[in-house]
């Protein structure tokens, strides 16, 4: 029954507490696959009395997904949630604003970690929690994007400073914006999102 409870927080892409959920699920789903893999192969020694059979191929075939699996839990452990402090700060502000939580974008050069990110219309905002945010290349990377996918007249702003992005929250919600135009950038962001 723990471990259901463990996984069932409906932590979505975007949503409160996605990258701590995601790490327990990846962490769990890794040790499972080599489990299998693991019993597999003990299993074939002992019916075999030896190494050399069937059970041993797939065994090794079993370790190309835990593999893989391990690789997504790395991932997933490097990053932290968004901290109880900035999500009961940040709710006080977010009425009639589109915001995702926990987000990390990855470039060919740099990772960049958004702990909250608010749309309205073409107007993006986001907070980190991290020292090292090279606010420049996060503009350049997420314009990028947004531009390949078609929405051309957008606005970045990225906040190391809770207080002043929560009085740029308070100035989104006087924006008269397109909803329509606000989804699909939302949507962008959650797809480009580790």
């Amino acid at each position: 029954m723990k471990l259901i409870r463990m996984f069932s927080t409906d932590a979505y892409k975007g949503t409160k507490y996605y990258l701590k959920t995601q790490r327990k699920y990846e962490i769990f789903r890794t040790i499972l696959y080599f489990a299998i893999s693991l019993s597999l192969f003990i299993a074939g020694w002992i019916t075999t009395k030896s190494r050399l059979n069937l059970l041993t191929v797939v065994a090794i075939l079993g370790c190309l997904p835990a593999c893989k699996s391990v690789v997504g839990m790395i991932m997933f452990i490097r990053y932290k949630s968004c901290s109880e402090k900035t999500i009961t700060e940040v709710e006080k502000h977010c009425e009639g604003i589109n915001g995702l939580y926990d987000l990390v974008f990855t470039s060919y050069d740099k990772t960049f970690q958004v702990a909250h990110m608010s749309v309205k219309g073409n107007t993006i905002c986001g907070y980190t929690e991290t020292e090292k945010f090279d606010e420049n290349a996060f503009y350049k990377h997420i314009d990028g994007i947004l531009k390949a996918d078609g929405f051309k007249e957008t606005t970045i702003k990225a906040f190391k400073d809770l207080n002043k992005y929560t009085e740029r929250m308070e100035q989104l919600k006087q924006l008269n914006a397109e909803e329509r135009l606000t989804e699909g950038i939302v949507s962008t962001l959650k797809s480009v999102s580790l």
